[in-house]
């Protein structure tokens, strides 16, 4: 359940990753301390949300399905959009 009036209540928070535990995991987190979170679990969607609706933050799975954290990223950017951007990875090296 979100916390409505906490100190963070209007920071919108979006997470794009497909583990479905991960996911509950760090929504669960971030609405317990009274952010504003939306989630999918898939890439496609996650891009078409960035699109239409304005987040303060976005964390990005680096691997998704359909389409991946950095096309999604590569995407926002080149839309100018400047929305600070978390990437999630279980990569061991960062390009």
């Amino acid at each position: 359940m979100s916390n409505k009036s906490g100190p963070h209540a209007a920071v919108r928070v979006l997470v794009v990753e497909d583990d479905a535990e991960v996911n509950a995991h760090i929504t669960k987190s971030l609405r317990e301390q009274g952010y504003a979170v939306e989630t999918t679990h898939s890439g496609s969607e996650g891009l078409a949300l960035v699109e239409k609706k304005t987040y303060d933050i976005l964390l990005l799975d680096r691997m998704l399905p359909d389409v991946d954290g950095i096309t999604i990223l590569k995407s926002v950017r080149a839309a100018k959009n400047t929305t600070p951007v978390l990437i999630l990875s279980a990569l061991g090296n960062v390009d």
